[in-house]
């Protein structure tokens, strides 16, 4: 869960601390094909914001992200980039190939919303 927060700050648009654990649970059932199709929401699960709350407090204590109060959104830090690199780096790993699908999906789930809107 704390890559996937990593992966989240890291993109241009940086998500909102009220948002970022149904951002977690909708990219992990957009990209892993284990979670499609559940009768369970995993975006709405309340265990998996617990879980990212406190993951986001380890990154948060760790200095890999900020919390700007004021605009009330989440962003990367030099050292935050440099292990989300590192975790990627590695080409042939399974690791570095789930978090780029996680990259894609978060992607895609801002381009939908954003177009849900335009619709409206």
């Amino acid at each position: 869960i704390a890559l996937v927060i990593l992966i989240l700050s890291k993109d241009k648009r940086k998500p909102r601390v009220a948002e970022i654990g149904q951002f977690v649970g909708e990219t992990l059932e957009a990209c892993m094909p284990a979670f499609k199709g559940t009768s369970q929401k995993l975006g709405w699960s309340a265990t998996l914001r617990i879980r990212t709350v406190t993951a986001l407090g380890f990154l948060e204590q760790a200095s890999l992200i900020t919390v700007d109060n004021r605009k009330g959104k989440v962003a990367i830090t030099e050292l935050g980039k440099r292990v989300v690199e590192r975790a990627i780096s590695n080409e042939a790993d399974d690791l570095s190939y789930n978090l780029s699908r996680v990259s894609r999906s978060y992607r895609n789930l801002c381009v939908a919303r954003q177009l849900d809107l335009v619709l409206e």
